[in-house]
């Protein structure tokens, strides 16, 4: 992957493009107003004289002498510095002439353009001329054609120059725009230093620092705001992995600790091959007990990373609550608590995952049920919905506790003590597996009971495994 420019350097060159086109268009603006102010001048004194010339042809007898009409002629191009006439009446016959150039070897434009009159520009022996002509209309002997001249060398020798010093401006420009281009985006860029040394200087100890949107431009707030979020989530997920780290330390030194203890008793002294055989027992309860641990435990580092596979098929929600109602009718039994089932519901999704989810619930909810009461589990469904509910009477559980109760190895009673009754993760993989199914779980509690409500959405196989794969 290529990797990209220096922003610096690509604001740099977009702002010099777009002081280059600025330039380019201000200098050729320019150009064209000098030139077009100086055709108009030409023009202006081309037709004044063009305009004298006719006055004079209009109030001429047709018998006058043509000696005392060349002066007039003559004296109509003084103070016009330049300026060339030249004039025919209808038959070809020459009425004045200025000296060279020759205007008579100038193409005569359509009769209609004539009539109205044109201007052309006209090259001769190296020099340039701008030529007025125009045919007026008179009696008898017909109408005059009148071509009236001015060189344009100087104008357009004083174009070329004023445009070449104006291109050496422009470049000149160019350089000084990019160096002051430059200058500006390092400035501009200077609250983003700012904010790159602030994130440089926050370390692992010292997450719960943030940037002050309120110090920044108003094009980096939103960059601000969301690096502060990036580092609430980061600072949740390290103060869990901490809390995760301390509570595995603190589950598995437990039974080392005890494994450890017995086994030093057993060598302390020479013993029978039942007492050792009564050790090992002992030792193989807790080598089952961490091995389950760390299962679970690998279970929630797939499912966090979203590598915990989902076997898609139909499940008879109300089948799988029977099987497990079967598997710990003995335990319910001996804690004198009754198991009821209402409802029905299918789905498609994982069926060994679903039965492990809400055979956690029900272990929970034995556990903590007083003798003769019921643990019910109620099944709904509709078009888009699965809802299980299991509820269990008991004891309150506190609504501080209750926020945290899906958190792993969190357990509601003070103080961190094994008790028999697992590491505290059963929630948390049941919170796992509705996540991975693309649903909720919830739990209240209150004097009626507690209540942990499952929500999953109801899909078909296709759907789920669709919803899988991506």
């Amino acid at each position: 992957m290529t990797r990209p420019g220096s922003l610096t350097l690509r604001l740099t060159l977009l702002f010099s493009a777009v002081a280059l086109i600025g330039f380019l268009g201000f200098g050729w603006l320019v150009g064209r107003a000098i030139d077009q102010h100086f055709s108009a001048e030409d023009v202006k004194e081309l037709k004044v004289v063009a305009q004298a010339v006719e006055t004079l042809l209009a109030g001429r007898p047709q018998s006058a002498p043509l000696a005392p009409l060349k002066q007039r002629f003559a004296d109509i191009l003084v103070g016009h510095h330049g300026a060339l006439l030249h004039v025919r009446d209808a038959a070809g016959r020459l009425l004045y002439a200025s000296p060279a150039p020759d205007l008579s070897r100038i193409p005569l434009p359509a009769p209609a353009r004539l009539a109205r009159g044109t201007v052309q520009h006209w090259q001769d022996g190296g020099h340039h001329y701008r030529v007025y002509v125009k045919q007026y209309p008179a009696a008898a002997p017909g109408p005059y054609t009148v071509m009236v001249a001015v060189g344009i060398d100087f104008h357009l020798r004083f174009i070329d120059d004023f445009r070449h010093m104006l291109w050496l401006m422009i470049a000149g420009g160019m350089v000084v725009m990019g160096l002051l281009s430059w200058l500006a985006v390092r400035q501009g860029h200077k609250p983003l230093h700012r904010i790159v040394e602030q994130i440089s200087r926050i370390s692992a100890a010292e997450l719960n620092t943030r940037l002050d949107p309120d110090t920044v431009p108003r094009e980096l707030k939103e960059l601000a705001l969301s690096f502060n979020a990036l580092l609430e989530r980061l600072e949740e997920a390290f103060r869990r992995l901490s809390d995760f780290s301390a509570d595995i330390a603190h589950e598995l030194r437990t039974p080392v600790t005890n494994l450890m203890t017995q086994t030093q008793v057993a060598l302390s002294q020479a013993r029978d091959a039942d007492a050792y055989r009564e050790i090992l027992y002992s030792n193989a309860e807790e080598y089952e007990r961490m091995a389950q641990m760390i299962s679970d435990m690998l279970f929630l580092a797939q499912a966090d990373r979203g590598a915990a596979p989902l076997n898609n098929e139909p499940v008879d929600l109300a089948g799988e609550v029977q099987k497990l109602f079967d598997y710990y009718e003995a335990w319910a039994e001996d804690r004198h608590v009754t198991l009821a089932l209402d409802g029905h519901a299918q789905l498609a999704g994982d069926r060994l995952m679903l039965r492990r989810a809400i055979s956690n619930l029900l272990a929970n909810a034995i556990r903590h049920t007083p003798a003769g009461a019921t643990v019910s589990v109620h099944l709904q469904q509709n078009e888009h919905q699965v809802r299980v509910v299991v509820h269990n009477p008991g004891t309150v559980i506190p609504a501080t506790h209750l926020a945290r109760i899906f958190v792993r190895f969190y357990r509601v009673a003070p103080a961190r003590q094994r008790s028999g009754e697992g590491a505290g993760l059963g929630l948390a993989i049941t919170q796992s597996i509705v996540a991975a199914h693309g649903g909720e779980i919830s739990a209240r509690s209150d004097q009626a009971g507690t209540v942990f409500i499952l929500c999953l959405p109801r899909r078909t196989e296709a759907e789920a495994a669709q919803d899988t794969a991506e």
